[in-house]
Formats: C-alpha cells, structure tokens, sequence
C-alpha cells in the first residue's frame, strides 16, 4: 500500500505517520505539507492507493480534484467547511469513494447515534450541546458539536439549532444549543445534556490521546479499499 498523507508535518499529520508507521510498518508513505517531502500533490510521483488528508479545509478543492484525477479513495479528516467546499466535496465523490468525517473517533460514532435515540425518546427535553478544545482549535463550534446537533435535529425537524447565546433572550423550547469552550491543551470534550422538568440525562464523551482519530483514519482508508464511488462516513463504517 501507497498512503499520501496531506498535511504530514501538522500536529494530526504527524500523528497520522505514526500511526501508520505502528500499524502499517511495511507501507510506503508519501508526505505532502508546505515542509514535508513533497510540496504539492502535482510533484508526488507514481501511483497512490489511498489519500489521508489532515490539513486544512482551505486545500479541499484542490485536493478533491487531484484525488478524483488520480482516481485514489480520499479520507478527508479537516474540519469547517464551506459550502463551496462541501461542493467539491460531493463532485468528487461521484468519481470516487470519499470518506467524510468532523470526528474519526469510534466514540463519537456512539455519542453521535444515542444523542439521536435519546432525543427521540425524550421528546418533551431541552437539548443543550457543550464541546471543549484546546486553545489553538480554529473553527467554532467543532464540526462534531454540529454533527450532534443536526442528528437531533433529524428525530425534531423544527428544532433550530443557536450558537452560543447572546445578551438577553430566553431560550426557546425548540432550541438546540451548542456552546464552545477554548483552552488550555484539551484533546476534546463533547457533552449532550437532555434536560425535562423532572429528569436530566447527560451523553458524555472525553478524548484522552489524539491518536484515537488517527487510528479512525486509518481505520476509513481501510474501509474505503474495494468501494464504489461515493459519499461514506463513520455510520456507514460502523454498519459494515
């Protein structure tokens, strides 16, 4: 196997070649950054089987296009999106299989579907969505906050979902809010807190070592090997 990893001398890129230096010892590995081996996804020579990108959502469109040129299944592990990247997003998974994920963590995976079973079941609970990261995190809220957010929102369809609360304004019962915290060295902390007048439960997830997303990663390449062309994400990966 033949990883190009995009973003290899960040926090999460080097995490990634460690990993895949533990797991996968055998692999040949090419690293792409603004220091690493190689510069630019064009100078990287030869066939890539797989592409594992943790830099920045600001490269998404070139790197979609070069993926899908290469015809090599994408793991795209950045975070906020814009709408115009999600587009290329979705083109290039009409020409190949991408796997899309705001949280590569098999845990998050688990928050994620019982925040959704525990909204639907509550039906009368306000739902309140808390995330803590460290200090240098640049997108807010955390795509994984969002990600928790919108799957409560498919069992409450009315429900809007607010950022954070402002000046005065009491909150609405159809309110599902998403406050951030920055600071210090925190991995990643992500809480959903369903509250009725008579009870309060509380979906709770803690990040201890970052390696868990790039063991999630490596764990999305491998899934990706053999699939159509297509949009996947950790429910597919989890479902089978």
């Amino acid at each position: 196997m033949r990883y190009l990893i995009h973003g290899a001398t960040g926090r999460m890129g080097r995490m990634m070649l460690q990993t895949l230096a533990d797991k996968r010892p055998g692999a040949e590995i090419c690293e792409v950054a603004l220091d690493g081996t190689y510069t630019k996804l064009s100078d990287v020579p030869g066939k890539v089987d797989c592409i594992i990108d943790f830099s920045n959502h600001a490269a998404t469109k070139e790197l979609t296009a070069y993926a899908a040129s290469v015809g090599a299944p994408l793991v795209i592990a950045t975070t906020g999106h814009t709408d115009e990247e999600l587009s290329a997003i979705h083109a290039a998974a009409e020409k190949i299989p991408v796997f899309l994920s705001y949280n590569y963590s098999i845990g998050i995976a688990l928050l994620v579907s019982m925040a959704r079973k525990a909204a639907q079941a509550m039906g009368d609970a306000e739902v309140e969505i808390v995330e803590i990261h460290h200090d240098k995190k640049l997108d807010v809220p955390s795509g994984t906050a969002l990600t928790l957010a919108k799957a409560v929102q498919e069992v409450r369809p009315a429900a809007n979902i607010v950022t954070g609360r402002h000046e005065y304004g009491k909150r609405t019962r159809e309110e599902i809010g998403i406050h951030s915290l920055r600071m210090g060295n925190v991995v990643g902390v992500h809480e959903v807190h369903l509250c009725t007048p008579a009870q309060t439960l509380v979906l709770r997830h803690e990040a201890h070592d970052r390696s868990i997303f790039s063991e999630g990663a490596l764990a999305a390449a491998d899934f990706l090997m053999g699939k159509a062309a297509g949009l996947y994400g950790m429910t597919d990966m989890l479902e089978g």
